[in-house]
């Protein structure tokens, strides 16, 4: 089994579309059918039904989804396995969502240096939907985000609750304006939830996707915005920041995300280390 055919029958099963997966792939959609056209002769039995709306799968394709799955991992792992470093027993790769990896992924380097020196690293920093499709594929074990998505074959365990306060730069008495506060981008939920808190309040002058960037910002600038409580308690301790009284919390969980077929007791020890980094960050 060539192993870029079950890629390409997963990329096409992901799109819905032959177009959209050659796309993807960087590949013309005559080499896209000429892969899954291999599969469908190795397995003696279609496995889409392409019309205008795109490609469904029929009966003989869904029954065949889980194997690629599997297969896509299983090498993958091999191809980790076989480049390990010299002293090493395993390798882990491991990816945070860009908003989560300060200070998380580095209190649990750290921890895995010290508690774990047999098993070698790789880590990812990337965003929700990109880290989601890696560990499906097996390129990833383990993954740490915000809001997981479910996805079949994927196991979603609550690695700790965060909350988002609106905070603003100190002195307190000096007034901001409304031009001041820069929305963050913490996801649709927090959107959907702000929205409903604030209904009259119009957009922001400033956006900003990236959580750090923003804190630096209204430090240079003044302002006010909503930040995830554990990274911003030392400004809060050092009097940097302050918190804005009366003003709504909203509930920002982290998640652990990995495969159902994944090491169990491999993760148990990246499991253990993302506990104690996230006592240690929230």
């Amino acid at each position: 089994m060539d192993i870029s055919a079950a890629r390409t029958f997963l990329e096409v099963v992901k799109t819905g579309s032959f177009v959209s997966a050659a796309a993807n792939l960087h590949l013309t959609q005559t080499a896209i059918s000429a892969r899954i056209r291999v599969l469908e002769e190795q397995l003696d039995r279609p496995l889409f039904v392409r019309n205008k709306a795109g490609a469904k799968l029929t009966d003989a394709g869904e029954q065949f989804l889980r194997f690629a799955t599997t297969l896509v991992q299983v090498w993958a792992r091999a191809q980790r396995a076989v480049a390990l470093p010299p002293g090493r027993e395993t390798i882990v790769t491991v990816g945070v969502e860009l908003s989560l990896w300060s200070p998380l992924l580095r209190h649990w380097l750290l921890w895995m240096r010290r508690e774990c020196p047999e098993i070698a690293v790789s880590t990812r920093i990337d965003g929700s939907e990109r880290l989601m499709e890696q560990v499906q594929s097996g390129s990833l074990d383990v993954a740490v985000l915000y809001a997981a998505p479910r996805r079949p074959g994927i196991i979603a365990e609550l690695l700790f609750e965060e909350k988002l306060i609106l905070v603003r730069t100190t002195p307190t008495n000096r007034p901001l304006a409304r031009e001041d506060h820069v929305q963050v981008d913490w996801g649709e939920e927090f959107a959907a939830s702000h929205q409903s808190a604030f209904p009259d309040e119009t957009n922001a002058v400033v956006s900003i996707s990236y959580g750090p960037l923003a804190l630096d910002y209204i430090f240079a600038t003044g302002g006010s915005g909503y930040f995830r409580q554990g990274f911003i308690r030392s400004y809060l301790d050092e009097g940097r920041l302050a918190v804005v009284p009366n003003s709504p919390e909203f509930s920002y969980s982290a998640y652990v995300v990995h495969s159902t077929k994944a090491d169990q007791e491999v993760m148990n020890r990246i499991r253990a280390g993302l506990r104690e980094a996230a006592a240690l960050s929230v």
